[in-house]
């Protein structure tokens, strides 16, 4: 696992031990950057199951201006933490660790550019993280979630969303969300 492109081009990123997390593809982390392209400079932005840190990372090394990296797992927590250190990264991100509604509770309040969201495939996760969103008005006006879940995951978008676009890796989908009453660019 490594950063794609950027300032940090090249960095190996560590794993998470164990079989509990995996990590994104870089054909499909290249894809989401692809569909973020003009949206990361400058932006905040959200990882919500962060894993080993490496989307949010990748997004720093593109040019965001602030990550926020959130992972219940303590084992994720230990190898983001790493991995920022490890690119240098650690003076523009937050690293949350508690559960996905507990940590956007904790985020009230204040709004980001992007969301990345890679929960556990199986949609009920995802569809709730989605709601989750809604309710706690993380979403900038103007920003993008993007969702990456199995082809056979059904994604229920709430009201105040609409998907936008939908891409397809083999088994891999990725979504793209935006507030339901913002027009296409």
């Amino acid at each position: 696992m490594r950063v794609i492109s950027g300032s940090a081009r090249g960095k190996q990123l560590a794993p998470v031990p164990g079989m509990d997390t995996r990590p994104t593809t870089d054909r499909v982390k290249e894809s989401v950057f692809n569909i973020l392209q003009m949206v990361i400079p400058g932006c905040d932005m959200l990882d919500l199951f962060a894993g080993t840190g490496q989307i949010g990372i990748e997004a720093l090394s593109r040019g965001a201006s602030h990550a926020i990296f959130c992972d219940a797992a303590p084992k994720a927590l230990a190898v983001i933490r790493k991995n920022l250190a490890a690119a240098g990264m650690e003076n523009r991100a937050e690293v949350i660790g508690k559960d996905f509604v507990s940590a956007l509770r904790q985020l009230q309040g204040r709004q980001v550019d992007v969301i990345f969201l890679d929960p556990p495939y199986g949609g009920k996760i995802l569809n709730s993280a989605l709601k989750s969103v809604e309710s706690f008005d993380i979403l900038r006006p103007g920003g993008i979630i993007i969702c990456e879940s199995s082809v056979q995951d059904e994604i229920l978008c709430p009201d105040s969303f609409r998907i936008r676009k939908q891409y397809k890796y083999g088994a891999i989908r990725l979504t793209s969300i935006i507030r339901a009453d913002e027009e296409e660019e």
